[in-house]
Parts: C-alpha cells; sequence; structure tokens
C-alpha cells in the first residue's frame, strides 16, 4: 500500500479486485415476491435498473448477512460476503417450495471489480467502451449512475454487470465480469487511469467514512439496530420478511434502544494510545482488532488513526432514540495523556464519517 493508492480513492479512481465479494443470482418468474418475504429491504418495489441494500435476518433479529441488491430485469443479483455465500445459497435454495425461482452461485464463473474515488464513472464508462472488453458500446447513462443503480451490458454472449455502489463511502461502481474477460477488463480500466490499489487501502477509506462490514464490525449476533444500518437496509413500510417481528418491536415498544451500538472512533495525536504501534483490544482481550490494524497502516505518518469495529465497540446504553446513531470520539491530550471521550449523534442511519487526515499525503 502506497500514498498513491490511498490518495486514489479520494481524489482520482482506485481500482480493487473484490475477492472477498460474491454474487448470488436469483431467477424465475417468482423471484421478487419470493425475495420480497426473506430480506429486510422492499425489493419489490425496484423496478430494472434498481437497486437496494439490505439484510437477511434469523427470526430472532439478528444478522445472517447483509448484501446489495440489484434488478437486471431477467433476475435479481445479491451481491454478498464470501464468507456467507454457501450457506446463503443452501438456505435460499432450501426456501424455494411451489415458487418459480432458482438459486445460481455466480462466484465459479464470475469476477467482481471495485472502480472507487471521485473519477470513479468517468473511468468505469472508459473502460467498458474498450473493444477489447467487448461490451459493444457503453450507454451514456453509464456515467450519471446514481446510487444503487445497475446496468446489464451484453457482451460476446454473456453480460456485463456495472452497479454504483458506494459501498466505502466514496463514489464507486461495482462491475462484475465472466473470468475469461476479467485480464481485458483489468488493462482497460488502467488504460482508462484507474490505479490498481491495495485493498488495504480501500479499508482505510471505508473506515474513515463511518461505514460498517460484515462480519468484521457486525456479525450474527447483531442485530441491524444496533449497527446503525436501518435507515439504508430496512423499510417500516414493506410487508412481513423474516426477523421483523424483533426489529419491530424494538423500535415500537423499546423507542429505539438497543443494548450497544456500534460506533466511531477517533483518535489524534502522534502520541496517543502508546503511540504508532498501539492496538485497540478486541472484545476486551489483548488481541487487537481488524479495523485498528489495519487504520495503523496508513501509508503515511499522520497525527490521526481511525477504527471502526465490532470488536472494540463503545457500547451506548442511555437512551437512543429512533432513527438515531451514537458516536463517540476519544481525542487524547497532549498534556496529560488522558483521553477525553465526547459523543453526537447521527440522523441519517448510518455512522458519522471520519473525515480523512488534512496534512498531505
Amino acid at each position: 500500500m502506497t500514498p498513491d493508492e490511498y490518495r486514489a480513492f479520494r481524489s482520482a479512481a482506485a481500482v480493487i479486485e473484490r475477492s472477498t465479494r460474491a454474487c448470488i443470482a436469483v431467477e424465475g418468474a417468482d423471484r421478487t415476491d419470493y425475495l420480497q418475504g426473506l430480506l429486510t429491504n422492499d425489493v419489490a418495489a425496484l423496478g430494472p435498473g434498481d437497486g437496494c441494500y439490505a439484510a437477511y435476518l434469523t427470526p430472532q433479529g439478528r444478522m445472517v448477512a447483509d448484501m446489495e441488491v440489484f434488478n437486471l430485469g431477467d433476475r435479481m443479483l445479491l451481491d454478498v460476503d464470501r464468507s456467507v455465500k454457501a450457506a446463503l445459497v443452501e438456505r435460499f435454495d432450501a426456501l424455494i417450495f411451489t415458487e418459480d425461482a432458482a438459486v445460481a452461485d455466480w462466484s465459479a464463473t464470475c469476477v467482481s471489480f471495485g472502480v472507487h474515488g471521485p473519477s470513479a464513472l468517468e473511468v468505469t464508462a472508459a473502460a467498458l467502451g474498450d473493444p477489447e472488453v467487448g461490451a459493444g458500446g457503453v450507454p451514456p447513462d453509464v456515467r450519471g449512475l446514481e446510487p444503487h443503480r445497475c446496468r446489464s451490458l451484453p457482451a460476446d454472449g454473456a453480460s456485463i454487470v456495472a452497479a454504483r455502489t458506494d459501498e466505502l463511502g466514496v463514489p464507486g461502481v461495482v462491475i462484475v465480469v465472466d473470468r475469461p474477460r476479467a485480464d481485458a477488463l483489468r488493462r482497460a480500466l488502467a488504460a482508462a487511469g484507474g490505479l490498481c490499489a491495495d485493498p488495504a487501502a480501500g479499508e482505510i477509506v471505508r473506515i474513515e467514512s463511518g461505514r460498517p462490514r460484515f462480519p468484521d464490525d457486525m456479525d450474527g449476533e447483531t442485530i441491524p439496530l444496533e449497527a446503525g444500518i436501518e435507515q439504508r437496509a430496512i423499510s417500516f413500510t414493506k410487508g412481513c420478511y423474516v426477523g421483523q417481528e424483533v426489529v419491530i418491536r424494538i423500535l415500537h415498544r423499546g423507542e429505539g434502544r438497543v443494548a450497544r451500538k456500534l460506533v466511531g472512533l477517533a483518535i489524534d495525536g502522534a502520541g496517543a494510545a502508546g503511540g504508532p504501534d498501539a492496538s485497540v483490544p478486541a472484545r476486551g482481550n489483548s488481541r487487537p482488532s481488524s479495523a485498528s490494524t489495519a487504520a495503523r497502516k496508513r501509508p503515511t505518518p499522520h497525527s490521526r488513526s481511525s477504527t471502526l469495529s465490532r470488536d472494540c465497540l463503545r457500547l451506548s446504553r442511555g437512551p437512543l432514540s429512533r432513527n438515531t446513531a451514537s458516536t463517540a470520539r476519544a481525542r487524547s491530550t497532549t498534556s496529560s495523556g488522558a483521553a477525553k471521550a465526547s459523543s453526537g449523534i447521527a440522523r441519517n442511519g448510518s455512522l458519522p464519517p471520519i473525515a480523512p487526515p488534512t496534512s498531505a499525503l
């Protein structure tokens, strides 16, 4: 990881191969109604080319997975963490009874790339227009894709999916292609100005943006309201879905109060918390969390590090109003070395972003 890679996420376009993600396709005439009864968001409201962020819960309201859902017209595409892909495919397939629906694992035949940064849309459009990629021309609206919008482009008998997803908290596009076309797309993205980057640099940007990731920051013990994703992942007007009763009970009877809350933690000062090699204990033991490790790996020294991880939760046990998330920031004092904590409120249903360092990288 180099300073240029981090800088590309913030001021240009960085390209990463999304090896930790997998795609599941759901086909059949009943695919929309089938998913509507399983997922937390309003999948039935998605027209062709639309998408949304959603979660799949246990009947107890705890998370099995989060995902991006895209309506490609003839199928629904679920972008999930690879660690839960096999379990989801097996579970979704087992839940098909009389519905005309079929679940297909695309991970063996497809690969996905993420293009992130202010120039992501322009770089994506230029790369997809490369004759070597074989998309046969790019619709002009690819450059203007709104968040969660997607396009499926024919490509020599196959298809290429381009979907807008700001999963790292900066403008981004996910491109899904068949594996034989991956090298050509990689070259086209580089020729269009995309910089191949270490995923660790993307992790730093994600953490600074306050975007939790499954299963690192939220896992099978997490209720969506604890992670602060309810405004993005849950529809409060749709019909029933798995785990809805628990979510509604917390919101309506408990007024949105939860026993713990995922929050951001920022530490200022070059010597704060024991210096640049200090670690944040995970769940109260001496093992450093993955998020804090990523924060310490920022490519150049500066006075600010950031962490966002369920492993280093600040538990908020006071009353929390509906549709809010809490945030806490610990700032070191150079005179005494003690940390002072302050809290704030975010009203957009996600964690307040941690601003990138102002010092030049």
